[in-house]
């Protein structure tokens, strides 16, 4: 073989996967992930407005609220997620 000659064409060899498994597709947010992040933001945002003397809060309303947008939220998504997944085809069988 000359160093002229074009190099022998060789197909790629697929990498065995460990296990035998493929790699799990990556989980979407959780909404009790998203929900609290929310509520952790909003309060941070409630007191630093309430410490600059912007506006005065009450501190039991402002939990109330946060408390119940939280709920709301939770439920709302939870209600989502259950109609998405149940979008599949029934066997027949109870």
């Amino acid at each position: 073989m000359s160093s002229f000659d074009p190099a022998p064409e060789t197909t790629p060899v697929p990498k065995p996967s460990a296990g035998g498994q493929d790699e799990p597709a990556e989980a979407p947010a959780r909404i009790g992930t998203i929900v609290w992040g929310l509520v952790v933001l909003a309060l941070a945002v409630l007191i630093v407005i309430s410490q600059l003397g912007i506006v005065v809060l009450n501190g039991t309303y402002v939990l109330i609220g946060l408390m119940i947008g939280a709920g709301a939220a939770l439920v709302a998504g939870g209600l989502l997620a259950a109609r998405k997944r149940d979008n599949g085809t029934t066997n027949g069988k109870s």
